[in-house]
């Protein structure tokens, strides 16, 4: 699994779009992070990260490179 899957719908639970916006980008840039043609920004982890920590879902950040 692509860890970019696993922290949208094991973590966050939600769809493309959601967490999209969630990393203010398109549904169509999540698809190209979840297929690895892709990898997210700094900025865009940053945006990630801080909405986990809003909604108390417990981060580390190398789940940006590895799934648990």
């Amino acid at each position: 699994m692509d860890p970019i899957v696993y922290i949208r719908k094991n973590l966050f639970r939600v769809t493309q779009d959601e967490f999209a916006a969630i990393a203010r980008t398109t549904q169509a840039t999540v698809s190209r992070w979840e297929s690895g043609r892709l990898h997210p920004d700094r900025g865009e982890m940053e945006l990630i990260r801080s909405e986990a920590g809003e909604r108390g879902i417990p981060w580390n950040d190398r789940w940006f490179f590895e799934v648990p």
